[in-house]
C-alpha cells in the first residue's frame, strides 16, 4: 500500500536518552495522526528530523514516494524543498511584523496578488478575522496568535503539516475553543498532518490515527491499549494486576487482591494478566449501592477529590486503589470528599484485559 510518510529515526543525544522511532502512515483512512506519548519519548526530536531542522545520527524518512533523508546513502533534502508546514506551541510569530506580515513571510516567490490572495485564503482558513490583520502579535491574545501561527503555517500550501502540542500553552477556555477549529483548518487545507500532544481530550478531538508504540484508530487505542505499557502511556486510569481464577460463559473470573471481577475473557490469556478500566467506565453511587447489570459491584472509600474543570477526578479505596472520572454535578450530588462511603460499579465489559509479560 501507498504510504503518504515513512521513516525509520535513530538519534542519541551525548550524556542523554537514546531517540529510536519508525512509522508508516498511510494517506487513506483520515489526514491526521497523532503522535502521543510520555515526556521525553522524542516526539518533539522526530517532528524536527521530518522537517529537516535536526539530522538524526541515522535512518531514512520518505514522503510521497520522495526520499528525504537516508543517512546510508547520503541523502538529505533541505528543510524548504521538503514543504513542510511548522506549528509549534510557543507561537514564533515576529513580534515586529503585523499579522498579515507574518503570515505572508515567506511567500517573497509568489507574484503580489498571488501572494495576497493566499494570504487572505490562510487567514480565512485559521479563523483570523480582518480586525486583527493590522496589529501586531502583543495586541493579541494567545489563542489569536495561535490562528497566525497557523495561517502562516498553511500560507505555503504544505505538503505535510507537523503540530508540536499546538494548544498546551493556551488556558482551558482557548484550548476548548480552538481544537475545532484545528481540526477544521487541518481538513481544509488537505494535506496529512501529525500532531504531537499528551492531552487525551486534544488527541480525540483532532486525530483520525493515533500513534504510539503501536498505530490504529484514534478512539481503539485509547478505549483498547494493546499492552499495560501503551496502557500506562495514553492516560488509562485504572492499571490493575489480576489473576484468572476461573472462566464461565464467555466471563473471566479475576482475583486482584482481595477484589473479585469479571471481564469478558478475550481468549489468550494465562494465569496472569493486566485489567484496564477507564475512569469514566465507573459509576459511583451511595453505597452499598443499587442491584443494576454492572457485574462488578466495588464498596469503596474516597482518598482524594480533584476537580479538573468539568470533570471530578475521584480516588477510592475498594480494597484495590481505583480512580473514576465523574461530572461535576454527580460529584457535588453524592456530596464526594475524603472519607466518604461511596459504591463503585463497572459493568464487564468494561474491563480491559491484555497479557502479563
Amino acid at each position: 500500500m501507498d504510504r503518504a510518510l515513512t521513516f525509520e529515526l535513530a538519534r542519541r543525544f551525548p550524556g542523554g536518552p537514546a531517540i529510536r522511532a519508525r512509522a508508516e502512515l498511510p494517506a487513506e483512512g483520515g489526514p491526521v495522526t497523532v503522535l502521543f506519548g510520555p515526556s521525553g519519548a522524542g516526539k518533539t526530536t522526530v517532528l524536527r528530523a521530518l522537517a529537516g531542522l535536526d539530522r538524526p545520527d541515522a535512518g531514512r524518512i520518505a514522503f510521497g514516494g520522495e526520499t528525504w533523508l537516508d543517512t546510508a546513502r547520503g541523502i538529505e533534502v533541505p528543510p524548504q524543498r521538503r514543504r513542510v508546514g511548522l506549528l509549534f506551541q510557543e507561537h514564533a510569530l515576529f513580534p515586529h511584523l503585523t499579522v498579515r506580515a507574518n503570515v505572508s513571510y515567506g511567500l517573497g516567490g509568489l507574484p503580489r496578488a498571488a501572494r495576497a490572495a493566499r494570504v487572505e485564503e490562510a487567514l480565512a482558513l485559521a479563523g483570523v478575522g480582518p480586525e486583527l490583520v493590522a496589529r501586531r502579535p502583543s495586541a493579541l491574545s494567545g489563542g489569536q496568535r495561535q490562528r497566525v501561527a497557523l495561517a502562516r503555517a498553511l500560507a505555503p500550501s504544505p505538503r505535510l503539516l507537523l503540530l508540536d502540542e499546538p494548544l498546551s500553552s493556551l488556558d482551558a477556555p482557548a484550548r476548548e475553543e480552538l481544537r475545532s477549529a484545528l481540526r477544521h483548518a487541518i481538513r481544509a487545507a488537505g494535506a496529512p498532518a501529525l500532531v504531537v500532544t499528551h492531552d487525551r481530550v486534544e488527541a480525540l478531538a483532532l486525530g483520525d490515527r493515533v500513534a504510539v508504540i503501536a498505530g490504529g484508530p484514534v478512539q481503539e487505542v485509547f478505549a483498547a491499549p494493546r499492552d499495560e505499557a501503551v496502557a500506562r502511556i495514553v492516560g488509562t486510569e485504572n492499571v490493575l494486576p489480576v489473576r484468572v481464577a476461573g472462566r464461565r460463559e464467555g466471563l473471566a473470573l479475576l482475583r486482584a487482591g482481595p477484589v473479585e471481577l469479571v471481564a469478558v475473557d478475550p481468549g489468550g490469556l494465562g494465569e496472569e494478566a493486566w485489567a484496564l478500566v477507564r475512569g469514566e467506565e465507573i459509576v459511583l453511587e451511595e453505597a452499598p449501592g443499587a442491584p443494576s447489570s454492572a457485574r462488578n459491584l466495588l464498596a469503596g472509600t474516597v482518598t482524594g477529590r480533584a476537580d479538573e474543570g468539568p470533570l471530578v477526578r475521584v480516588r477510592l479505596d475498594c480494597g484495590v486503589p481505583l480512580v473514576a472520572l465523574v461530572t461535576r454535578a454527580s460529584a457535588d450530588a453524592l456530596a464526594i470528599a475524603p472519607g466518604k462511603r461511596l459504591a463503585a460499579l463497572v459493568k464487564a465489559p468494561a474491563v480491559k484485559l491484555v497479557p502479563r509479560g
